[in-house]
């Protein structure tokens, strides 16, 4: 402005000072930046309250953002693709013991555990495990329990806790979730556990692979062959079991590392549980399920789907680029038409109340297509 109010007049013979001072005050009202200063800003917000009115909390713009530039997405299973509701199927005996002890030993060492797993030995139990019965109750992560019932020692867990306390055993591959139960270091028997999946979780999957994301992996701490059956059922082709949750971070640092651009995609990762807050927080987008999650998986968590289903996931990403194409309209709204009236102004041809018109007219215009971002498609 001060450019096209002093140099005119002076190299232009005959320009008239008080004309070019009037096209430099055009040339500064319609370059007043109010239309993207309102809009962008509003826009994030209508797609953050968007989101919000379809239960899910997304913790600031630059997550909405970088929802738009998923590579990969990691799901952990247990409480995320599957339901988290546990039932015994089927109980195992082994050298010498009887299904009803085989039971009854691990009620007694879960008695402390509120994993569901534990919860659903209690509940095939069906009575209450007396006090004082449990002594040196020891929870191992990723693992098991390890605790002295009735003075044995008894061990209830997966096939790395019987590896890890040198008990032998000849089954490590059976069909679906199991707890090994072990007495004084011998194989007492198994309880065969399953979990169903969540209806939305292979509607999820497809969805993000419909949406153009690469790679979809799922994290468990889970035996391998439940993992694998689980992952088959939902088309997802990476898969890690037996993790514990250091290792899940690990695989997480080691998906980021393997993404082309890591400056410009993401990685998200998915889970609900206390030990999948780590992995939540190392992740570019951390996703936490809120209604039966737990308390630090939602404090870790970026993005909190409040009614537990994966499918929000799909809407997320649809809205986030929704959002961002109504911002990106806007940015080139707002610069197109001041664009358009700077050289005009410059040239005489639009007066400073063309000016104030076309600047208020671009800023309602684009607070009005902002609005846009509160809705979001159905397909």
């Amino acid at each position: 402005a001060p450019a096209v109010a002093v140099v005119p007049p002076l190299v232009l013979p005959g320009a008239d000072f008080a004309q070019w001072v009037y096209r430099a005050l055009v040339l500064l009202v319609i370059s007043c930046p109010c239309a993207l200063m309102v809009s962008i800003p509003l826009g994030y917000f209508g797609g953050l309250g968007g989101a919000s009115r379809r239960g899910i909390l997304i913790k600031g713009a630059n997550f909405l953002e970088a929802l738009t530039r998923l590579h990969t997405v990691v799901f952990d299973k247990t409480g995320t693709l599957t339901r988290g509701v546990f039932r015994v199927t089927e109980v195992v005996a082994k050298n010498g013991y009887h299904r009803n002890e085989v039971l009854k030993l691990a009620a007694a060492a879960e008695s402390h555990s509120n994993h569901p797993i534990a919860a659903s030995i209690r509940e095939a139990y069906g009575q209450e495990v007396a006090a004082g019965v449990v002594k040196d109750y020891q929870e191992i992560a990723g693992q098991g329990i390890k605790a002295r019932v009735e003075g044995r020692l008894v061990l209830a867990g997966n096939d790395r806790l019987l590896h890890r306390e040198n008990v032998p055993h000849d089954v490590c591959d059976v069909e679906g979730t199991v707890v090994y139960v072990a007495v004084d270091g011998v194989l007492a028997g198994y309880i065969i556990i399953a979990d169903e999946v969540k209806r939305d979780a292979a509607e999820t999957v497809a969805g993000l692979k419909r949406l153009g994301v690469k790679k979809i992996v799922m994290l468990t701490g889970d035996d391998e062959t439940p993992a694998r059956h689980v992952a088959a059922t939902l088309g997802i082709e990476t898969c890690f079991a037996q993790l514990l949750p250091e290792e899940k971070v690990v695989r997480v640092e080691e998906l980021q590392a393997s993404i082309p651009e890591p400056r410009r995609d993401k990685l998200a990762f998915v889970g609900d549980g206390i030990n999948d807050a780590p992995a939540i927080t190392r992740a570019d987008v951390g996703v936490a399920m809120g209604g039966l999650g737990a308390d630090a998986a939602i404090e870790a968590a970026d993005v909190v789907i409040m009614d537990d289903r994966p499918a929000k996931l799909v809407t997320a990403v649809r809205l986030a680029r929704r959002t961002r194409r109504i911002i990106l309209q806007n940015i080139a709204l707002a610069l197109g038409v001041k664009g358009f009236f700077v050289i005009l102004g410059t040239l005489g041809v639009a007066t400073i109340w063309e000016a104030v018109f076309a600047d208020v007219g671009v800023a309602l215009a684009a607070v009005l297509n902002a609005t846009r971002t509160l809705g979001i498609p159905k397909t």
